[in-house]
């Protein structure tokens, strides 16, 4: 009698035992299943939704084909961005740009017709989109419309309004540098590492002008690259860098931290400060502009250990279509650009047109 009630009590347990799994079961397969809350717009931000890798080696001549289509079909029913027809070509060539020829970009004009952009071929295709992000953070601040002073060709200056390029070489008119593509190579003081900018070869206290407009988020010394400007563009994806600037006097009169400048605006003058810890040093042996490009995706990256630098070689060299004329000021020795330039991403009190008498 007592092995009966006994199995009969082993039963009922096993019973229960079986429903308690079932009903963990349940509730397991219920929290699998359930969907997921979204990430906050901080949360994606701060994850893995942003770019964390660009290799810019676009070449020059790419750059000037595609920049001199974009202006000559802007205004018309089809306008050919150049960070489309970039974008295209970067996804046909895999990135390469050595082997690039201006008839690739005349077969994809032709190909697309008089109806048809990048965008409408490319638009589904993961790494044009890709290209297209990258690129368009690099270029975006260089074409685009304008206001701006100009000599009127009677000894004058007038206002006027267009398209095309707005950006201006780091170098101002008149002042003479050279360079070599000299990004990545290897620089040991204080430890190995590559250089991420392009040095630009010139004279102590030629003027340095900035390329596009912006804020200025870094200024004073760096043991590294002594006297140093960083200035932000306004759309935030841009961090230019501005480096050995003059010893005693290397940046515009009242120039500091939050200033915000245009594009063209003398912001320094060219040295060879740095290479000491020591405030106010030439540690430099030739005077020279080290000048690098930021691109800032995310907050996390412009300090953090994901820095993108780009290749700045080819966009310098296509830069110097456009230079910021200067003229001295002799009661204190300072340069100020002659023609004033604004644009619609500057900010409302930046956007009124100054001139200067030369």
């Amino acid at each position: 009698m007592v092995g009966v009630m006994g199995l009969k009590l082993l039963k009922n347990r096993l019973l229960i035992l079986i429903f308690c799994m079932f009903t963990l079961a349940c509730c397991v397969v219920g929290i699998k299943t359930a969907e997921k809350p979204k990430p906050t717009i901080a949360e994606t931000e701060t994850t893995e939704n942003y770019i964390k890798w660009v290799d810019f080696s676009v070449t020059y001549n790419a750059l000037r084909d595609t920049m001199e289509l974009d202006i000559s079909t802007y205004g018309t029913k089809r306008h050919l961005s150049w960070v489309e027809t970039l974008s295209y070509l970067a996804c046909k060539n895999g990135g390469h740009w050595s082997d690039y020829k201006s008839s690739q970009l005349d077969k994809l004009v032709e190909a697309l017709g008089e109806d048809m952009t990048p965008d409408d071929i490319m638009s589904e295709n993961k790494y044009y989109a890709f290209y297209k992000e990258a690129y368009g953070a690099v270029l975006s601040g260089i074409l685009g419309e304008y206001t701006k002073a100009a000599p009127d060709g009677e000894g004058g200056i007038k206002v006027v309004e267009g398209y095309g390029m707005k950006a201006y070489s780091p170098v101002a008119e008149g002042f003479w540098f050279s360079h070599y593509d000299d990004f990545g190579d290897s620089r040991s003081y204080g430890y190995k590492r590559s250089h991420l900018g392009n040095d630009l070869m010139g004279s102590t206290g030629t003027p340095i002008v900035a390329i596009e407009g912006g804020t200025v988020e870094a200024l004073g010394w760096n043991r590294y690259g002594g006297w140093r400007i960083a200035v932000r563009s306004f759309d935030g994806k841009r961090s230019y860098y501005y480096a050995h600037l003059r010893r005693n006097r290397p940046y515009a009169e009242g120039l500091e931290i939050g200033s915000k400048v245009k594009a063209g605006q003398v912001i320094g003058y060219l040295g060879m400060t740095g290479y000491s810890a020591e405030e106010n040093v030439n540690g430099m042996t030739v005077p020279h502009l080290h000048l690098g490009m930021q691109l800032v995706f995310n907050e996390v990256q412009k300090e953090g250990t994901n820095q993108i630098w780009i290749d700045m070689y080819a966009l310098v060299e296509l830069l110097n279509k456009n230079k910021a004329t200067v003229v001295k000021d002799e009661k204190n020795g300072e340069y100020k650009r002659v023609y004033d330039i604004s644009d619609e991403s500057y900010p409302d009190d930046m956007r009124h047109i100054t001139t200067i008498k030369q």
